[in-house]
Formats: C-alpha cells, structure tokens, sequence
C-alpha cells in the first residue's frame, strides 16, 4: 500500500507500546480487516509471547498479507503514532484509549474504535464513547488478561461504523480538533493558561 491513498480511507490500528494480544486474536483481527475490504495500516507490538519471534505471516491467516497488499500494510513493532494520525489519508483509528493516544487523535481530528485493554483505559473508552462522542465501540468491557477473544464480525462492524462516521462521530472529532487548535493560538485558553502560571511563579518569586 503506497502512501497516496484517497483522504480519510486509511483506518489505522495501534494499541501502544505495551498493548499486544493472543494469536488467536490477532487472526479474528487479520479477518475482520480483510472482510471489510477497507485500507489499512496496522501495527503489531513484539509482545512477550514467542510466536513474535517466527516471521508475522505464521501468526496471521494463511496468504492474508498477499491477499490485502494492495489495501493495508502491517507494521510489526513500532509506528510513528501522531504523523500517522495527522496524515490526510487516516480516517479512523483502533485503539486501546491510552490517554496519549486520545490527545493525539482529538488533535488531529480522527475519530476512533475503542478497545481498551487494562488499567484506566476502560474509562478513558466509556469516556470517549458516551460522553465526548468521538468514538465508536468495539469492546470497552473487554480485559488483556480475560482470555476473551472479539471475533472478526465485531471488529469489522465497529471499522465501519468508524469509517462510515456513525452518529456525528467524525463531525464531532473534527470539532474536537478545531477546539485543540484554538486552544494554542495566541489568545488561545492554553496561552492564557500558561501567561497566568509564569505570572504566578513570578510572584511568588519575588515576594
């Protein structure tokens, strides 16, 4: 896959820097990615399991990188996160709701799949589901170590809810964007927020 993909077609997959799953998963998420048809960018962390230390391909589905290779692209190990997510091409984002990787999608303005995978990342989820409305669900209930495995048919509904912007949730990140990038500009709430910290310490210096 080249990058001179149409805008916002990509849906990208990224669980950070510590978040990796059962092979058995991996091959419902390799499934679900090929029954959409959609573009894609995925990345798969070296977790501690051995089967990261045969070639990639004995841990996806039979002929599954042939198959799509002219749609997504796998990434085994690290992804450069916020220039993927700023890339015009990226529509979507699957992820474990890490909150850097919250702040980075709502400053670029992509929408995301929720899929936490332990400690406040069920929250942040919920969170961004039902209350900011910039994410859709894939499983936010869903546990590393519950031995659960989301079958492909979840997955790929929750990508095209995602890439199909259901229920404002594209327009609603758009927003989301366009508030982070205000919130910098001179004038801007972060500005003013810092003027009045350096104005504080300042005062407090000298009195």
């Amino acid at each position: 896959m080249s990058c001179n993909q149409p805008r916002k077609s990509v849906v990208f997959l990224c669980f950070g820097s510590l978040g990796s799953f059962t092979e058995a998963q991996i091959k419902e998420q390799a499934a679900a990615l090929e029954s959409t048809g959609g573009r894609f960018l995925w990345s798969l962390r070296r977790g501690k399991q051995r089967y990261f230390s045969t070639p990639v391909e004995s841990i996806l589905p039979e002929g599954f990188l042939e198959r799509t290779k002219g749609v997504g692209k796998v990434i085994v190990g690290w992804a450069p996160q916020a220039a993927v997510l700023a890339h015009p091409a990226v529509g979507g984002f699957v992820s474990h709701c890490g909150w850097n990787s919250i702040l980075e999608s709502m400053w670029c303005g992509v929408p995301m799949a929720a899929w936490p995978l332990y400690a406040e990342q069920q929250i942040n989820a919920f969170q961004m589901v039902a209350e900011v409305g910039v994410a859709v669900e894939v499983k936010v209930d869903y546990r590393e170590e519950s031995g659960v495995v989301v079958r492909s048919e979840e997955i790929a509904a929750a990508i095209e809810r995602l890439m199909e912007g259901e229920k404002g949730v594209r327009e609603r990140a758009e927003e989301m964007r366009e508030k982070s990038s205000g919130a910098v500009v001179d004038g801007g709430s972060l500005r003013k927020f810092l003027a009045r910290l350096v104005r504080d310490i300042m005062d407090n210096a000298s009195a």
